[in-house]
C-alpha cells in the first residue's frame, strides 16, 4: 500500500525526490503517512481536498483486497 501511494504522490508533485511515505500498524490498522516538500501539499491534496478523496478510496480499495483497514494521513 505504501508503494501505491508513494507512486501517485510522485506523479503529482514538482519534487518527487521530497516525498516520504511511511507506513505503521495500529491496533489492526495500517496508517500510511504522505509528506511531500512545502510548496507540493496544494498538488496533494486538491481542489476540495478532491486528489486526497481519490487516493484514500485507491488505498481502501487495496486494504481490501487485502482484508485489512487503512487510512491515509497527509503532512505532519
Amino acid at each position: 500500500m505504501k508503494e501505491l501511494i508513494e507512486y501517485m504522490a510522485k506523479a503529482l508533485v514538482d519534487k518527487p525526490d521530497e516525498v516520504k511515505v511511511t507506513e505503521e500498524t495500529d491496533r489492526g490498522r495500517v496508517i500510511v503517512r504522505l509528506e511531500v516538500a512545502e510548496d507540493d501539499y496544494g498538488k496533494v491534496i486538491g481542489k476540495g481536498g478532491r486528489i486526497a478523496q481519490s487516493m484514500r478510496a485507491l488505498l481502501k480499495v487495496t486494504a481490501i483486497r487485502r482484508d485489512e483497514y487503512a487510512s491515509l494521513e497527509i503532512g505532519d
